[in-house]
């Protein structure tokens, strides 16, 4: 995790140029390994600006446009005193939702993603008969292959190059028909990275092909809300099998829907960050921009 970095804090005084959001986060992601990879030697907003070949003004502007707060701000949720605060409040959160019987922080989670696993004779058959969508769009935290059937998302893998995560999905869903076609898949993403800009704010629905282990895990997963931390241990005790942190872990790692299911949320016990299928440097990105959101709405 970081320590404090020396960043200043200056305000912004126009837009960024427009880029595309993928470019965006290229460079946002970038500058954050920088961060991470450097902490001990905190270096300051001019030293990060230089490792992106960009001006000081452009950088703090384009990271503040893409994150909703400052360098120096944003770093300061990736500390590990942050991450433990987090976990804490988290725990303290989940344990009122149940006690007034409610299965997660106001049904965050259940009001806009519901989540259906696919019958045994169905997890079988590897998706024979079922029609499968699939589109790369961009979103804040890089290209995303999106893949959805008649009765839900069945796939979100964020991807590094052209044709990644599609070898997955073919796994998951061997006999299915997949059909390569963006056009079907672009008004979901829309609904997915920018909620706000498509009403009405219908729930979207999850198809999802695992184990009843995994299912459980993934569903303890939705009840976590916008900038909570978990632990594996944390996990296992939801889902009422404690001592079972090991296997929580492997279950998480086959996550097959990034992002709605939130398994970038889950951390170490000591608030270090962890593994993360789709790379450290953008599980670190995920928890600073919702952290940011969490903590101040305004962004």
């Amino acid at each position: 995790m970081l320590a404090a970095m020396k960043l200043i804090d200056t305000p912004l005084d126009q837009a960024p140029p427009a880029i595309s959001e993928a470019r965006d986060y290229e460079r946002v992601a970038r500058a954050i390994e920088y961060l991470r990879r450097n902490a001990a030697s905190q270096p300051d907003l001019a030293a990060a600006a230089r490792h992106l070949h960009l001006s000081e003004h452009h950088f703090q502007r384009l990271f503040t446009c893409w994150a909703g707060v400052s360098p120096k701000r944003f770093v300061q949720y990736l500390t590990l005193e942050h991450a433990k605060t987090r976990l804490a409040t988290t725990r303290g959160v989940l344990d009122l939702a149940g006690a007034v019987g409610l299965s997660g922080p106001g049904r965050l989670h259940d009001l806009f993603v519901t989540l259906e696993a696919v019958s045994p004779g169905e997890y079988k058959a590897g998706g024979a008969g079922l029609a499968i969508r699939y589109g790369v769009h961009d979103s804040p935290f890089g290209a995303a292959l999106l893949a959805v059937t008649a009765r839900g998302i069945c796939g979100l893998h964020f991807v590094d190059s052209p044709g990644e995560g599609i070898e997955r999905l073919r796994r998951d869903w061997p006999d299915a028909e997949l059909c390569r076609d963006a056009a079907a898949t672009a008004p979901v993403a829309e609904r997915i990275f920018r909620p706000l800009s498509a009403p009405p704010r219908r729930p979207l629905a999850l198809l999802v092909k695992g184990t009843n282990f995994q299912v459980k895990v993934w569903r303890a997963l939705l009840e976590l809300p916008l900038g909570a931390l978990a632990t594996y241990r944390d996990v296992a005790a939801r889902i009422e099998a404690p001592g079972s942190a090991r296997a929580v872990g492997t279950a998480i790692g086959a996550n097959p829907v990034a992002w709605l299911i939130p398994c970038h949320r889950v951390i170490r016990e000591s608030g270090a960050l962890g593994g993360y299928r789709w790379g450290t440097g953008r599980k670190a990105a995920m928890l600073g921009w919702e952290a940011a959101r969490a903590a101040e709405p305004a962004a």
